[in-house]
Formats: structure tokens, sequence, C-alpha cells
């Protein structure tokens, strides 16, 4: 079977690797389809800060194997599935800090969810990694789920309040479902800041009501963005990217006692200097979201299922996972990409 991994500095491989085969408690599962993310582009093209190096995290498929102590799961089911799982029952876990957990980095899929087959170890299943999709749900609406299941959990961090004004800084795929989420969670205003004039346009085909802001020609975001607020700033700001000056740029765009969620990915060793009193005496919540749990997930399938927001018509590009090189050559360049998706038939 075929299966992506890194090859080095802008390159992957296509390997022909030996099709997993399920252990006692284990279950295999034919990929489907499978989103490509902002993380599994840094590992490419960047220098990803987080341990794990495996290309593919939002695969979506169909069982074609159960061990013989696996229960609750039939060949043909349709399922998504969950690449980390936490345990459920340590002092991070407890307290609500699942990400944090030791098992959350330690469990995966096998070798990985760009490949054609994967293994779903017994871990996973046991927590509540693997869910089957309900029959309204399309494989490709299901490779979403966990970007908006991160999404989720973003904006759950950032207490948002309705009638706040939410600022998003990178609007590709993950900023455009913040945006997407923010609406629904009751902002009374929404702005995407990007210099990508493709993904702007597509945040104005997509959300009528949200105001656009190309960061590379405003000369005065900080400006901008106050007199849109009444010279207040905006409640929350989600950093939708790594970009060093992104992250500068929300502490002058959120009002005093607002709220920064970092979620994009920086490149390991980023380092930003700030005037911390600014900070201090302004009161910023600066918030980190890493990933999601199985809690967001469920909340995100059940969003999908209930159709109560559309993450398909964020799909631009669909590519066989033959040609994975081509597909992360056009998620990277976003010359005209949005969501880009891998499938295998």
């Amino acid at each position: 079977m075929k299966a992506v991994f890194v090859k080095g500095q802008d390159k992957v491989s296509i390997n022909d690797v030996v099709t997993p085969v399920a252990g006692e408690h284990d279950i295999v599962v034919k990929m489907r389809a499978c989103g490509i993310c902002g993380s599994d582009l840094e590992k490419i093209y960047s220098n990803y800060s987080m341990s794990s190096n495996r290309l593919g995290h939002e695969p979506a498929g169909e069982v074609i194997s159960i061990g013989k102590s696996a229960t609750g799961y039939s060949v043909g089911d349709r399922v998504f599935i969950h690449h980390h799982v936490s345990c459920l029952s340590c002092h991070y876990c407890l307290r609500g800090d699942n990400t944090m957990c030791v098992m959350y980095q330690k469990s995966n899929i096998q070798p990985c969810g760009l490949s054609q087959n994967f293994l779903v170890p017994e871990w996973n299943i046991s927590r509540g990694g693997l869910i089957k999709l309900p029959d309204n749900i399309t494989f490709d609406e299901a490779a979403l789920v966990e970007p908006l299941a991160c999404c989720i959990r973003a904006l759950n961090k950032s207490c948002l309040q309705k009638g706040d004004d939410v600022a998003v800084m990178g609007v590709g795929p993950a900023g455009m479902m913040n945006i997407i989420l923010a609406s629904n969670f009751g902002a009374a205003k929404t702005i995407a800041i990007d210099i990508n004039e493709f993904r702007l346009d597509f945040v104005k085909r997509q959300s009528n009501n949200t105001e656009i802001i190309n960061s590379s020609t405003e000369k005065n975001v900080v400006k901008k963005i106050q007199n849109m607020t009444d010279g207040r700033g905006v409640d929350v700001t989600i950093v939708s990217t790594g970009n060093t000056e992104a992250i500068l740029k929300s502490f002058d765009i959120t009002r005093r006692g607002g709220t920064i969620i970092l979620f994009g990915v920086p490149r390991s060793g980023t380092k930003i200097v700030y005037d911390v009193s600014k900070i201090y005496s302004n009161e910023l919540s600066i918030i980190p979201s890493y990933a999601s749990t199985e809690v967001e997930t469920n909340q995100a399938l059940r969003l999908i299922a209930e159709k109560r927001l559309r993450v398909d018509s964020l799909i631009t590009h669909k590519f066989d996972i033959e040609d994975a090189q081509e597909a992360f050559r056009c998620a990277h360049l976003a010359k005209d990409s949005m969501k880009v998706i891998v499938t295998s038939d």
C-alpha cells in the first residue's frame, strides 16, 4: 500500500509499505479522505515545533479489518479517526488539560493518516478515538471534523460573549472556520486579516458580514480596527498563523482587558520582543490553544451532521494519494486554494 512521509525540506515521499494487520483489539481502516493541515505544511516547509513528524491527522475512512476481540464496530463502518487520544485519568486530564496528557502525544495511528490503510490501536478505540459517522456526513466533510474541533476548543477558551467583536489573523481553512464559528457564537463583528488576496476574497464570498483587511496594503491596521470598534479594539483576537508579526500586532488591535488566542503553530525557536508592561497594564489575556479532545470532536461532528454550518464549501482541491506532493505544493502556495483534501479509492 501507499503512505506519505516527510522526505526532507520541501519534499514528501510516497512509499510502498506493508499493509497493517489488526492485533487482537485493533482495527484497520481504509482512508477515504484526509485533509492537509497547516501543521503538516510546517513539517515539510518549515521547522515544526511539536514532537510528531507524521503526516495526516484529519482522516476519515471505512473499517476493513477488526481484531478478534475488538467490539462495537463492523467491517464497512464509516468512521472518523482521532490520531491523539488522552488517558482521561491523569493530573492533566482530570483538570481539563487533555492535550497536555503524556499519552496524548504518544498515542497515534499507524503508519499515519496519509496512507491507504492505517491501524487504529486499542488505546485510541477504547478512549473515543474512533467514531462512527452518521449517514448524512460524507468522507470529505468528516475530514474537516478535526480542524473544526480545534477551532471549537479555541473559541471555548476565548470565553467569547454574544456581541463581542472578533478579529482573525490568518484566514486559511482554520481561520475561516474560526470566523464562521465566531459568528455562530454570537459575535457582533468579525474581521479577517491576511495578506493573501485570494483567501480574503474567499472570506467575502463565504461570510458577507465579515470585514476584510489586507495587512500588506493597509497602512495602519491598528487605527482601522479602532475605527471599526468605536476606538476600543476587538474583544477577541484569534491568531490563526504562527507569523511573529501577526502575534505582535494582536497585542495592539485587542482592547484593554481583551483576549488573544494563539492558534497558529509558530516555528521552533520563534522569539518576539514586546513591552510586557503594556500587556500588564492593559490586562491582556494571552491563551494558547493546541489541538482538540474527543469533547470538541463530538461537538464538531454534531454541528456538521445537523447542518448547522457548512464545511464542505471550504474544500477547493482534491488529490489522489499518488499526487500527494502536488497536493502539499497546492496547499503551501495557497494561490487559489483553501482546504486541500487527499483521497484514496
